[in-house]
């Protein structure tokens, strides 16, 4: 009985690998959704639209955007996680989506761990601390005395609660001991655009997005949030360096579809991406965005989920911050 039971097992396992690798070969065959858990008009937008260029250019089917933002990007995600995983709904998701979320809500409709199909792991970004230039502090050590000398008045912007915006910002004030009020926004654009026009004071920003304010004058870089400063910004100090020894932060960009997708159609994702990734083009774009390029394979993308969740559920629940 055994024996015949595995045998039965065997050709099973057999019939769903060649049914996967048929669906393969035929994938895609329509339009695949690539969700952006975010608004329309940010920097992970800007990136899903120009990663659905490659995709399409190599895959030969329209890869279609859908912004679906809230609640730290978890409706999204939680969209992605319930939806069939037949490799027609993607998801381009960050640090927000698989480290902030899971020490931040009390109750999660996905894991983040096990609900997805890693497919690549696309960039790491750091962010920059920034400030109106009409808030009278040139350095991160004025804007630590500024806020301890006005408890609870200073205002700082978030792209949403939940977001990497909002921890970061949570975990500077757990290391400085100030306190500041919240402003949370439905996307990076519309926050940076608030501080921009002098509304908030203090925003977070992704360094690519805020590159070209900084240098305009629009913005005033305080520190990046690496250990190590940006190429893009390289005079601006990091952190560390400003005074808050310790403190280090980036986000990341990530392909994921639903759990349960066949393994030839992710790797065949996997395959277009590594291949457009290679490109000057879409090396120069990343940079451009001030982000640092990367790649590698399905289970490096899924081994990097568990760590940074591990790490920033740490993080998060030492600070003391949660949501319902």
């Amino acid at each position: 009985m055994l024996h015949r039971a595995a045998a039965i097992f065997i050709v099973f396992a057999i019939g769903l690998f060649c049914a996967g690798r048929a669906l393969a070969q035929d994938y895609p065959n329509r339009p695949v959704k690539i969700v952006v858990p975010f608004g329309a008009g940010g920097g992970t937008d800007a990136l899903a639209r120009f990663l659905a260029r490659g995709l399409e250019q190599r895959l030969g089917q329209p890869f279609i955007i859908e912004n679906r933002s809230g609640s730290g990007t978890t409706l999204g995600a939680t969209a992605v996680a319930r939806s069939d995983p037949d490799g027609y709904t993607i998801m381009l998701g960050t640090a927000s989506t698989f480290a902030a979320a899971p020490g931040l809500y009390k109750r999660l409709a996905y894991d983040p761990t096990k609900d997805f199909s890693p497919i690549m792991l696309l960039a790491t970004v750091p962010f920059v601390l920034t400030v109106n230039p009409s808030l009278p502090v040139n350095s991160v050590q004025e804007l630590i005395a500024l806020a301890k000398s006005k408890p609870g008045e200073l205002t700082y912007a978030t792209a949403g609660v939940g977001s990497v915006h909002h921890m970061f910002s949570e975990l500077l004030m757990s290391m400085t001991g100030i306190d500041m009020k919240h402003v949370p926004y439905r996307g990076g654009s519309q926050a940076i655009n608030d501080v921009v026009a002098g509304h908030v004071p203090v925003y977070f920003a992704d360094v690519g997005p805020a590159g070209l304010l900084i240098k305009d004058g629009k913005l005033r870089a305080l520190g990046v949030t690496t250990l190590t400063r940006t190429s893009n910004l390289p005079d601006v100090p990091t952190l560390d360096e400003a005074g808050i020894k310790g403190y280090e932060a980036n986000t990341w960009q990530m392909i994921v579809g639903p759990a349960r997708m066949a393994e030839p159609i992710v790797a065949k994702l996997n395959a277009a991406l590594l291949d457009f990734m290679r490109t000057p083009e879409a090396q120069r774009h990343f940079v451009s965005l001030g982000m640092q390029p990367t790649t590698g394979t399905p289970q490096e993308a899924q081994d990097y989920i568990n760590v940074e969740s591990a790490r920033w559920t740490k993080i998060i629940r030492g600070i003391g911050v949660s949501m319902d």
